[in-house]
């Protein structure tokens, strides 16, 4: 049997078959994991929440623009009295990147607690900021920005900078600033 020779027209055909099947399939894949991505996300948030706030019965949420992003805080009420903020911010400073952080401020604007949220930092280095991967997290824990000063040693501050990993310190302290600012 003799194959037909290729044309332009037989080339275009099959090229837009194939591009037409990619399509639909990447299109078929969003819609089925949109909304689970989606929830995962805010369960991801609610459990950050949790984390870096004292126990609260009820949130209120608003949102404010900074930098091209947001800072979403969320007031956390026991019993009717305001009991802390927790702060999901972020910086543009990291070594790889972005760094969101969940910020849990007290009333007087003690940091009760932190959690990361995302980064992009190097495994075994800037990732140590994670309290999974390094106690780096712990010297924030109780202290008061107005006697603790937010940014690295080598900057004049009073945080211990992850050895190997300044600029990821300094991001940390970075988010954790902007956040203290935004209440």
């Amino acid at each position: 049997m003799k194959k037909k020779p290729s044309t332009l027209a037989n080339m275009l055909v099959s090229l837009t078959l194939i591009s037409g099947l990619s399509a639909l399939c990447l299109g078929t894949v969003y819609t089925i994991t949109k909304e689970p991505i989606a929830q995962a996300k805010k369960a991801k948030q609610e459990a950050a929440i949790k984390t870096v706030l004292p126990e609260f019965d009820r949130l209120e949420t608003t949102t404010m623009a900074v930098d091209g992003d947001s800072i979403r805080l969320n007031k956390a009420y026991k019993d009717g009295e305001w009991i802390g903020t927790a702060v999901e911010t972020f910086t543009n400073k990291g070594f790889g990147g972005q760094v969101k952080l969940m910020v849990g401020l007290l009333p007087d604007g003690t940091i009760y607690d932190i959690s990361v949220l995302g980064h992009s930092e190097t495994p075994g280095l800037g990732d140590k900021m994670d309290i999974k991967k390094s106690k780096f997290p712990l010297q924030f824990k109780g202290k008061n920005p107005s006697s603790f000063k937010l940014s690295v040693k080598k900057d004049g501050g009073d945080v211990d900078a992850i050895t190997a990993a300044t600029i990821s310190s300094r991001a940390y302290c970075d988010a954790l600033n902007r956040a203290i600012k935004s209440l």
